[in-house]
């Protein structure tokens, strides 16, 4: 009997594992994170977080809601859930006074959601010359650069740009082909290949400076983005993906720029919606960004083809 008991608790901690396992480590992050404000807001009204119940879980969508978008409260909802079901809880989040809550929320406060920035032609071209001004080594210099273009030109993902391996990379006569191991819609490994063609304009050609880039901080395997220690130091560790989105700011703000709008998905979503302005059809958009979906692609090109496809352009004035 206590063998049997054994070897339940043991598939028990092992089920966990897999459960655990099933997600991404920044979305188990997201869902803690999350948890913890609806922890927080149950402790302050003696309230049980775990488990909980669906009126409770509806009370805190409504106390969200005065501050926060629809995304937000539908994220912070599949948080609750999942760590429901991670402990071992059921909760109902199908349960009509949960559904009928946010459909209301929805209609006082509209569900239209505002993007954050795309970088565009004329943005990625004042970050290069901006970084080429200042008065830094070469080294950081062909770095930052390096992290932009290859960004931006591959359609990345900031988690997927900062993985990237010196084993990864393979220059080509046709350019250079990028192995993306593992991505947020590739949980299980099955990868993907990234073409980056040259560019006309050597200044702003990724594969220019990847090389320049390479050559000279000699890395030769493991992270191609490092971290500088102080006094410019290369190190073997990999930058972070905050990282990437503080020094497209810090260089946004340097040329000029208002940068408060602009997130690490701006470098994604900037050459989508260049390529889209380029008439580069959606099935070749998605190829280069991984996306599984039409969906978000669409409305890339909707937001590409505003004034290209305008009616107004028809009426002469």
């Amino acid at each position: 009997m206590n063998k049997l008991t054994t070897d339940l608790k043991l598939l028990h901690e092992a089920t966990l594992n897999n459960l655990k396992s099933s997600k991404a480590n920044n979305t188990l992050r997201a869902y803690k994170s999350d948890f913890k404000d609806f922890g927080a807001f149950c402790t302050r009204h003696g309230l049980n977080p775990l488990p909980s119940e669906p009126k409770i879980v509806s009370l805190y969508l409504t106390h969200l809601s005065k501050n926060s978008k629809i995304s937000t409260l539908r994220r912070r909802l599949v948080s609750i859930s999942m760590v429901h079901k991670l402990k071992g809880h059921y909760l109902d989040t199908k349960h009509p006074i949960i559904v009928e809550n946010l459909m209301g929320i929805r209609r006082v406060k509209g569900s239209i959601q505002i993007g954050k920035k795309p970088i565009l032609i004329n943005h990625l071209k004042s970050i290069i010359n901006v970084i080429d001004k200042q008065k830094i080594d070469d080294i950081k210099k062909l770095r930052d650069k390096s992290i932009i273009l290859v960004g931006f030109g591959g359609g990345f993902r900031r988690t997927e740009l900062i993985s990237i391996d010196h084993e990864d990379l393979e220059f080509v006569p046709e350019g250079l082909k990028i192995t993306i191991k593992k991505s947020k819609t590739d949980q299980y490994g099955e990868g993907m290949i990234k073409g980056l063609p040259h560019f006309t304009n050597e200044t702003y050609c990724p594969i220019v400076n990847l090389k320049k880039w390479l050559k000279i901080s000699k890395i030769t395997s493991g992270p191609v983005f490092r971290r500088f220690s102080k006094g410019l130091s290369l190190t073997d560790k990999r930058l972070t993906d905050q990282s990437v989105v503080l020094l497209m700011k810090e260089y946004l703000k340097l040329a000029g720029i208002e940068n408060k709008n602009f997130a690490g998905h701006s470098l994604r979503s900037g050459f989508a919606t260049v390529a889209a302005e380029s008439g580069a059809d959606e099935r070749s958009i998605m190829a280069m960004t991984g996306h599984k979906t039409t969906q978000m692609v669409r409305r890339y090109i909707k937001e590409a083809n505003l004034f290209k496809n305008n009616a107004l352009n028809k009426i002469k004035i």
